[in-house]
């Protein structure tokens, strides 16, 4: 079967007619008239089947000219219009319904949208969002950060760009070869002898980089895939090794708040209120409780991971029940919410080196998170009753992120605008079985003890 494709731009005008005789009136002033013109840029270069079809649809002549559609093929255009506007480029411009003779669409430069679209390489799970926050050695950032580009080369259909992974790798390897003693010398002395057997690991390993290598030049994308998989968690063992703890000095203001110097692991044990079971995705045996562990991302948000953990330790959430929405698992917010001071909006943005605090971010402008709420299970406080500027003292949430609920980019329309400090690990297969009036029977802190700082005094 042959496919007809558009092989660049093209535009399609619709002239719109009202179906009760009313007039269209231009925003801009002008006289009322009776029609309007709408003009859309088909994308060819980026859908070139999707807009050759759509073209054809409006018209038997396919050439990149403007196009005139008038109302019976305006009406049949329309009821094909939902399965195809999501991957078309448009530009809509109401204009006289006098046609622009002469408009040259070419003057679109290829690949750049029309709407701003933020960037879609934002980490999609908690352990890839968790890697990219670790502060470690820039030779291991620059190892990652290469290999990491194979997770998206990877979802590639058909035509696999092997080359350019085995570039990747390539380059990844040579930087772990050649810069070892200034990886090595990274290490805190009590950790070097750990530090070279993940380093050893990671080159000569059975999932290391040689390893990876090969599974590349073989095509075999799924030895690919795993190997992959080892080669970043050897690489997020070392770096967080490497991790000083804090890279920033805190705000002064802070400075007797309790604060997450590196990571944590919260693990909590949920029943159902109903005295039903919870059933795992991956079979066995339904249960009356469920356990759930997040990762504390102290890095990022210090202060929000601080007073979470200490009120982990303290109890607080013990016996705690949950309510649910389309989008998130909440805790109850009607425990006693004094703690003695205030936490602040903290939130990292990518790109920096410390947190903003009291400020969201503008997504439309191009900031974006190091830990992006538009990933299935994030954890994040929920804003105070009183001001934005500040996080709840003590109610937080799971985010059940969907991308039917999203924005440009896949991005929650939300993300930036809470301080998100933890991803789920374990039992995000749990969290959509969970309902309203489902209880927290105990959450307890059994990693990262040793990095939580308790002010002296109270504050």
């Amino acid at each position: 079967m042959r496919w007809l494709e558009l092989t660049g731009r093209a535009v399609v005008e619709f002239v719109v007619e009202k179906g009760d005789g009313s007039m269209f009136t231009p925003q801009s002033g002008g006289v009322p008239r009776k029609s309007a013109t709408i003009q859309v840029v088909l994308d060819g270069y980026s859908a070139p089947l999707t807009t050759g079809n759509f073209a054809k649809l409006g018209c038997s002549d396919t050439q990149k000219t403007v196009t005139k559609l008038y109302v019976p093929v305006l009406e049949r255009a329309i009821m094909r219009l939902g399965a195809t506007v999501s991957v078309i480029l448009v530009i809509i411009q109401l204009t006289s319904p006098v046609p622009l003779s002469g408009w040259d669409p070419s003057f679109l430069p290829p690949a750049q949208a029309v709407l701003y679209s933020p960037d879609t390489k934002v980490p999609r799970t908690g352990e890839l969002a968790l890697r990219k926050a670790i502060p470690a050695n820039t030779n291991m950032k620059s190892i990652q950060n290469s290999l990491e580009e194979l997770s998206y080369l990877l979802r590639i259909p058909q035509r696999k760009p092997y080359g350019t992974m085995e570039s990747n790798v390539k380059k990844a390897l040579k930087i772990a070869v050649d810069e070892k003693e200034s990886i090595l010398a990274s290490l805190p002395a009590d950790q070097k002898e750990k530090g070279s057997e993940i380093y050893t690991t990671l080159i000569e390993g059975k999932g290391g980089l040689q390893t990876l290598l090969g599974y590349i030049k073989d095509k075999d994308p799924d030895r690919v895939s795993i190997a992959l998989a080892s080669s970043l968690d050897s690489i997020a063992q070392l770096e967080l090794l490497q991790a000083p703890g804090l890279s920033f000095l805190l705000p002064a203001q802070y400075a007797n708040f309790p604060r997450l110097t590196g990571r944590a692991v919260v693990e909590f044990v949920v029943e159902k209120g109903d005295g039903s079971m919870f059933t795992p995705q991956s079979g066995g045996v339904p249960r009356k409780s469920a356990t759930i562990q997040v990762v504390l991302d102290g890095y990022s948000a210090p202060l929000t991971t601080g007073n979470f953990a200490k009120l982990v330790v303290d109890g607080t959430y013990d016996g705690m029940k949950l309510k649910c929405t389309d989008q998130a698992i909440l805790s109850d917010s009607g425990i006693d919410k004094s703690i003695g001071y205030s936490v602040p909006l903290e939130i990292m943005p990518s790109g920096q080196f410390e947190p903003l605090y009291k400020t969201a971010l503008s997504i439309q402008d191009g900031e974006l998170p190091v830990l992006p709420l538009s990933v299935y299970g994030a954890v994040a406080m929920a804003h105070d009753d009183v001001s934005e500027e500040y996080s709840s003292p003590n109610q937080f949430f799971f985010y059940l992120y969907d991308k039917s609920y999203s924005g440009l980019g896949g991005l929650s329309f939300d993300e930036g605008q809470f301080s998100v400090f933890g991803y789920t690990t374990i039992g995000r297969d749990i969290l959509p079985q969970i309902k309203t009036g489902d209880v927290i029977r105990s959450a307890k802190l059994v990693e990262g003890q040793d990095n939580l700082a308790l002010p002296a005094e109270k504050v």
